[in-house]
C-alpha cells in the first residue's frame, strides 16, 4: 500500500534540463552573478532579496510599461503593500503581444462542438472591435462588466475586451442559481451584463432564460445587456428593453492593432474580481491588480507548470472558479488554452481522457475527486486506450490530494510524469506552495514552497514549526495578494479575514505542515478544525482513511464543542450504491480510523447520508453543516445557490431539527 511520502518520481537529468527553472537560474548567473546549488536555496534568494527576486521576474519575462516602475516595493505592509509604484500597464496588452499569423491563440470544444481553433488573429480581432464597442458604450476605466457565460471563447474574448479598456470584469457560470449570482453581481454594480440564453450539460439542456430575467431585474445598474444565444441560436430573445446582441457588436469594421489604445494603468489598477464561495454569508468580492497577476500568473505558468510557447494547457473548470482565470491566463506565456465547456463524463465516462488526447495537452488539471468517479465508474487505465504521449503534468486542485490519487496517475497514466499538488486559491489567484518540476515528486506532498513565497507552519503562540500541524501564514506581501476587497471600508474586512490572527501576517485558515524537506501538506481548513480535548485534528486525515474502504464513496466529518467542554463528532458517509449502513460497515470505520490514527479520530456517531454537500467550486461544505447541527438557521448557515447539490443539505436539516444525540444548551 502506498504510504505518504513514498517516492513517485525523479526527474531525469534531460528533464531538469529543459525546465523553465533551470533557464531562469542560468540567467541570474548570467545576469545577476547569482548561483544556487538547489531549488532550496533559490527559495531562499526569493524571499529574502524580495525586491530583488521581483525585479528579476520583471526582466525575465520582459514587462512591458508605458512608464517606468520607481522602485518595486513602495509600501511592505500587509494589507496595502504597494508594488511597482509609477508603473502603467496593462494585463491584456501582454496577452494580445503574441499576436501572429498562422497559429491557434487558443482550442475550444463543447459537448455540441468538436475541437476547434481560434487563431492569434481571429482572437487580437475580436477584442479590438468588442473593446471599441464597449469605449463607444460609455464604459470607462474601473467601471464593472458582469458575466453570465460558460467556458468558451466569447468569454475570453468579453474578458480580455473589458480589461484591454481598464474596465473590471467578473463572471460566474450559468450553473450558477439566482442568489449566487446576485449576491456576487449586486455588491459590484456592474453597468453591462453579458449573458447565454442557457447551457448544455451531459447531453441536457439548460434554459436559463427564466433565471436572468430575475437576474437583470435585480441589477438597476445595467445599461445593457449582451445576449449570446448559445443555447438556441437561431432565437433572438430580448431579455430586456436594453438587450444587444453578441454578434451585433461585431457588426463593425476591423480596427487595426496599430490603430487600438491599450488603457495604461498603474500596477494595482483593479483587473477583475473574484468570490470567495458565499456559502456562510454574502461572498467576498476579491479584487487583483493588472500587475500582480501579470506578474505571478508568468511566474506559476513557467516555473511551477513549467510550460513552453505553443504547449496546451487543458483545465476542466467553469468561469466561476479562479482556475478559468489561471487558464486564460496563459496566453501571457503564448501557451495554447483549451477550453471546454460540458460534463467531464460525457458521453462516456472516460470522455475527458478523449480530449486530452486529441487536444495533446501537456498539463492537464484537475480535481482529486475525478478519479474516485473514474474507480467508481469502472474506467480501463487511460494509458491502455489513449495516446498520452504530449502529457508531461498533472496538477490537481480544488481539496486535498490523497498519497493513493497521486499514485493513481502513476499507475494508469504514465510513469514519466510530474504529477502536482498545490495550494493557493481564489484568495491570491495563484499557488502558495506546490508543484517544483525539478524535483522529486513524494505521495501525497506538495514539492516545496513557490518562489517569492515566504509560507511557514505557525503554532499558537505564532511560532514556526517543522513536523508539526500549524496554520498556514505567509510573512511577506506577494503581488497578487488582493488590492481590496469591493465595498470594504478601511480594510475593515480584508483585515478580520487574513489578518486578525497574527497581524501583519497573512492567514490563509488552512492547517498546514512542512517537513525537513519542505515538503507541504494541506490538512483541511482550520476553521472546520476537529479539536477533541484540546488535540486538533485535520479532517483530511479522517478522508483519506475512509477514501480506502470500498464501501465509502464520500463522507463528510464535523465537531461540535458543547457546553460544559463536552464533544459531539459525527461522521455522514455516502455508501457505495446498493450498500445499507449496518454494525459491520460501521466497525470497519471505527478501526480503521483507530488503527491508523487515534481513537480521537473515531467518530461518536456515524450516519449515512444520500449525498456529501458540495460548493459550486468542489469544497465540502464542513463549516455550514457544523453550523446548522449547531442551531443556527439553515437560511442563514448555507447559501443553498452556492451549494453544487443543495438537497444534500436536507438530511442535515431534518437531523438538526429532530436529534436527540446532543444539546447545545
Amino acid at each position: 500500500m502506498i504510504k505518504e511520502g513514498d517516492l513517485l518520481w525523479t526527474p531525469s537529468p534531460e528533464w531538469i534540463a529543459r525546465s523553465n527553472l533551470t533557464a531562469y537560474m542560468h540567467w541570474l548567473k548570467e545576469r545577476r552573478g547569482l548561483a544556487f546549488a538547489s531549488y532550496k536555496e533559490l527559495h531562499r534568494w526569493s524571499v529574502e532579496h524580495l525586491e530583488d527576486f521581483w525585479a528579476s521576474q520583471w526582466e525575465y519575462f520582459r514587462i512591458e510599461a508605458s512608464t517606468p516602475y520607481e522602485r518595486v516595493l513602495g509600501r511592505r505592509e500587509m494589507p496595502g503593500a504597494e508594488w511597482f509604484p509609477g508603473a502603467r500597464l496593462n494585463y491584456a496588452q501582454h496577452a494580445l503581444r503574441h499576436e501572429r499569423p498562422g497559429a491557434d491563440a487558443v482550442l475550444h470544444l463543447s459537448e455540441r462542438t468538436p475541437l476547434t481553433g481560434l487563431s492569434w488573429a481571429d482572437l487580437a480581432a475580436r477584442v479590438r472591435v468588442l473593446a471599441t464597442q464597449l469605449r463607444k458604450l460609455g464604459i470607462k476605466p474601473g467601471d464593472r462588466i458582469a458575466a453570465y457565460l460558460p467556458n468558451t471563447p466569447e468569454a475570453l474574448v468579453a474578458m480580455l475586451a473589458t480589461t484591454s479598456i481598464g474596465a473590471i470584469w467578473t463572471s460566474c457560470g450559468p450553473d450558477f442559481g439566482t442568489r449566487g449570482v446576485l449576491d456576487r453581481f449586486t455588491q459590484l454594480a456592474p453597468r453591462i451584463l453579458f449573458c447565454v440564453d442557457g447551457y448544455q450539460y451531459a447531453g441536457k439542456p439548460f434554459d436559463r432564460r427564466a433565471e436572468l430575467s430575475k437576474i437583470i431585474a435585480e441589477l438597476p445598474s445595467l445599461e445593457r445587456v449582451v445576449c449570446l444565444p448559445y443555447l438556441h441560436p437561431a432565437e433572438r430573445t430580448s431579455l430586456s428593453t436594453h438587450t444587444l446582441f453578441w454578434d451585433d457588436l461585431f457588426k463593425h469594421p476591423a480596427v487595426p492593432a496599430s490603430e487600438f489604445r491599450f488603457e495604461q494603468v498603474p500596477f494595482g489598477h483593479p483587473l477583475w474580481i473574484l468570490f470567495s464561495s458565499g456559502t456562510t454569508g454574502l461572498p467576498k468580492a476579491i479584487v487583483h491588480s493588472h500587475g500582480g497577476i501579470l506578474i505571478e500568473q508568468l511566474k506559476a505558468i513557467a516555473f511551477q507548470m513549467d510550460m513552453h510557447p505553443r504547449e496546451r494547457l487543458f483545465f476542466y473548470t467553469t468561469t466561476g472558479w479562479m482556475m478559468w482565470n489561471f487558464l486564460v491566463s496563459c496566453l501571457l506565456a503564448d501557451v495554447v488554452p483549451v477550453l471546454y465547456d460540458g460534463s467531464l463524463m460525457h458521453p462516456e465516462p472516460d470522455a475527458l481522457w478523449r480530449m486530452y488526447q486529441d487536444s495533446r495537452a501537456s498539463l492537464i488539471g484537475a480535481n482529486p475527486g475525478y478519479v474516485s468517479l473514474l474507480e467508481k465508474a469502472g474506467v480501463p487505465p487511460p494509458r491502455d486506450k489513449f495516446d498520452l504521449s504530449a502529457l508531461r503534468t498533472v496538477m490537481l486542485a480544488g481539496s486535498p490530494v490523497t498519497p493513493e490519487v497521486m499514485a493513481w496517475f502513476y499507475r494508469n497514466v504514465k510513469t514519466d510524469l510530474c504529477v502536482q499538488n498545490g495550494s493557493g486559491g481564489t484568495d491570491i489567484c495563484s499557488g502558495f506552495v506546490g508543484g517544483v518540476p525539478i524535483l522529486p515528486v513524494h505521495a501525497g506532498e506538495m514539492q516545496a514552497p513557490l518562489l517569492g513565497v515566504d509560507v511557514y507552519a505557525f503554532n499558537d503562540r505564532g511560532e514556526s514549526v517543522i513536523d508539526e500541524v500549524g496554520e498556514m501564514v505567509i510573512t511577506k506581501p506577494m503581488p497578487s495578494m488582493p488590492v481590496f476587497l469591493w465595498g470594504d471600508v478601511d480594510y475593515k474586512r480584508y483585515r478580520e479575514s487574513y489578518f486578525q490572527d497574527f497581524p501583519g501576517i497573512w492567514r490563509q485558515g488552512d492547517f498546514f505542515r512542512m517537513n525537513h524537506r519542505d515538503g507541504c501538506f494541506v490538512l483541511g481548513r482550520s476553521d472546520a478544525t476537529l479539536n477533541r480535548h484540546g488535540v486538533r485534528i485535520g479532517t483530511a486525515e479522517i478522508y483519506r482513511s475512509l477514501a480506502l474502504l470500498p464501501e465509502v464513496d464520500d463522507s463528510l466529518i464535523v465537531n461540535l464543542d458543547l457546553p460544559g467542554g463536552r464533544f459531539f463528532m459525527p461522521l455522514f458517509v455516502k455508501l457505495h450504491k446498493g450498500l445499507e449502513l449496518n454494525a459491520p460497515i460501521i466497525e470497519k470505520i471505527r478501526q480503521k480510523l483507530r488503527t491508523e490514527y487515534s481513537p480521537r479520530h473515531v467518530p461518536d456517531k456515524i450516519f449515512q447520508v444520500s449525498d456529501i454537500p458540495y460548493t459550486l467550486t468542489g469544497k465540502k461544505m464542513e463549516v455550514p453543516v457544523r453550523r446548522i447541527l449547531a442551531g443556527m438557521p439553515h437560511a442563514k448557515a448555507a447559501n443553498r445557490d452556492a451549494v453544487a447539490n443543495p438537497q444534500a443539505l436536507d438530511f442535515f436539516i431534518e437531523y438538526a431539527r429532530t436529534q436527540k444525540d446532543y444539546s447545545m444548551t
